[in-house]
């Protein structure tokens, strides 16, 4: 069957219950074949109180610190989400960034991936596990210092784990249907898109719209990832993010699209993309990854996530 990356985010797993049912969920999906990869935000608003509680403790709190601070609330997620799965019968193994081998620049606070070394993350998988992922979380090449990866950071692990697995779709589970013309709970009559590029899904994101971030779509649109954005809260299918708009879709007129084969090539360790294109199953153990010398993607500034991330914006709800 299909090798998936799946991500959820703080509203997902807020609470016992949420993450109780984002684990049923995870575990039907490894119960109908699937290898399954989850990547997990924070509880909630637990990034916001930590920070807050940081700035009671110091006005100026050391970016190295903070870091380490703010990591703890994907390792709290990913661990009760981990005993979730256990309790349904399904094996679950969790990993910080660390564990997983998503390796950063020293930029705390915004760090970039620079390389990504998933080989715990493949034995999981051989083991029969579901490997949980704390998301927006790394670690630097040569100090082994903890480092956070701005905005949105868990949704680029995901991908980023997804183009290094060479899985077959990255799922961004979030608290709304996909991506919409505008937020539903401004305008009622907002349409969901089926399916967007990779081209578009930037612009709107370059307009405020708070789905996905400039970074993560950029990565996804590099390696050829495909993303899909749906809902944890139901089973209806959301909008595809992908390399070519579908067939006659009104919501992408003239859309440029992308080459249909995708890149055989995997940058170096020294490069500032870590991750290797996508395949089919078979090639993962096959194809030859040669090397590449691409260059870094742009990307917006990058800034701590905060409570911007659910507020209402235009052309999309947020995540």
């Amino acid at each position: 069957m299909a090798l998936i990356v799946q991500k959820y985010g703080g509203s997902s797993v807020a609470d016992a219950a949420s993450i109780k049912r984002v684990a049923k969920r995870i575990a039907e999906s490894k119960r109908a074949g699937h290898d399954v990869v989850v990547v997990v935000s924070a509880m909630g608003d637990t990034t916001d109180e930590l920070i807050d509680l940081a700035n009671e403790v110091s006005p100026l709190p050391p970016s190295r610190e903070m870091d380490i601070l703010l990591t703890a609330g994907e390792r709290i997620s990913m661990s009760l989400l981990a005993m979730a799965i256990a309790n349904l019968g399904v094996e679950a193994q969790s990993f910080t960034g660390q564990q997983a081998g998503v390796i950063t620049d020293t930029a705390h606070g915004k760090a970039r991936i620079i390389d990504v070394t998933p080989s715990r993350i493949r034995n999981a998988i051989a083991q029969g596990a579901v490997a949980i992922v704390a998301g927006f979380q790394g670690v630097t090449q040569h100090t082994n210092d903890v480092t956070t990866l701005g905005r949105g950071g868990s949704d680029t692990t995901a991908v980023a784990l997804a183009a290094a697995l060479m899985a077959d779709v990255c799922e961004i589970y979030t608290d709304v249907d996909g991506v919409f013309t505008a937020d539903p709970r401004i305008v009622p009559t907002a349409r969901k898109i089926d399916r967007i590029t990779y081209d578009e899904m930037l612009e709107m994101a370059a307009s405020g719209a708070k789905v996905l971030v400039l970074r993560c779509v950029e990565y996804a649109r590099r390696y050829d990832v495909p993303i899909h954005v749906r809902s944890s809260f139901s089973g209806r299918q959301g909008t595809l993010v992908t390399s070519r708009a579908a067939s006659g879709d009104p919501a992408a007129p003239g859309a440029t699209s992308r080459p249909t084969t995708r890149p055989t090539t995997r940058p170096t360790s020294r490069e500032r993309e870590p991750w290797s294109s996508r395949s089919s199953r078979a090639s993962r153990t096959t194809a030859p990854r040669p090397r590449s010398r691409s260059s870094g993607c742009p990307t917006s500034p990058a800034r701590r996530r905060g409570s911007s991330r659910s507020s209402p914006v235009p052309a999309s709800t947020s995540t």
